[in-house]
């Protein structure tokens, strides 16, 4: 598991991310403002209280949390296959 280091808040919904093991990058989240449990970051001194929780996962209080591993696939543009090996498929034989 991918876990975030640090979180910078930029205009935008957007988020600056470093992770454990020195991978940075940024995310843009401003899709996902106003649907859903999103519909929180619509006031944008919300949006701007991100915290890192303990599993290394981004969290808004206790109403929205965001897996580090996806966020890891956004910065790096990666599929969960690349950094999951046990997701790779394996070659059968008949």
């Amino acid at each position: 598991m991918k876990k975030i280091s640090k979180v910078k808040v930029l205009p935008g919904y957007r988020l600056n991310l470093e992770f454990e093991d020195g991978v940075s990058g940024t995310v843009d989240l401003s899709d996902s403002v106003g649907k859903g449990v999103f519909a929180l970051w619509c006031a944008p001194l919300v949006f701007e209280q991100v915290r890192i929780g303990s599993s290394g996962e981004l969290v808004w209080g206790d109403q929205i949390d965001l897996c580090p591993d996806a966020l890891y696939l956004k910065v790096t543009g990666k599929k969960p296959e690349d950094i999951f090996l046990a997701l790779r498929k394996q070659t059968t034989h008949a």
